[in-house]
């Protein structure tokens, strides 16, 4: 099975510019006429869906896109080496902070969201990852 992540964002341009200043992205190519961005660099491609604030999000349901925060029971999480480094990045890139690093058995996170209201989450690993609290 094959994983593509698609993430909307109401202006393609500054979407693609946060995505590879804040998070180091590159961009791959642009399709269906220049309305959707395929970014690399993470293990799976990241694609921009430009849609504009206040369409219809799908036919059977009222809900309308805004790219104010919001929350989803669905984020993305990436995996970064210097966890301070990579926040600092990502807030110069217009992110903002959620809640600054936490400790735990298996490492380290801070959650912010997009400039699009998208949460995500920064994981920097200590020792065994997730491996530290798997259960028997």
């Amino acid at each position: 099975m094959e994983l593509l992540i698609n993430i909307d964002v109401d202006d393609l341009e500054h979407g693609i510019g946060f995505y590879e200043a804040g998070l180091g992205l590159r961009l791959g190519r642009r399709l269906f006429d220049n309305s959707v961005a395929e970014m690399h660099g993470a293990c799976a491609p990241i694609y921009l869906l430009a849609k504009e604030a206040g369409t219809v999000a799908t036919a059977r349901a009222d809900a309308r896109r805004d790219y104010a925060r919001h929350w989803t029971p669905v984020h993305l999480d990436f995996v970064v080496e210097d966890l301070e480094a990579a926040i600092e990045r990502a807030l110069g890139a217009g992110a903002e902070i959620e809640d600054w690093p936490q400790d735990f058995d298996w490492g380290r996170q801070a959650r912010l969201s997009d400039p699009f209201g998208h949460g995500l989450c920064f994981i920097e690993w200590r020792g065994q990852g997730y491996g530290a609290v798997a259960s028997p």
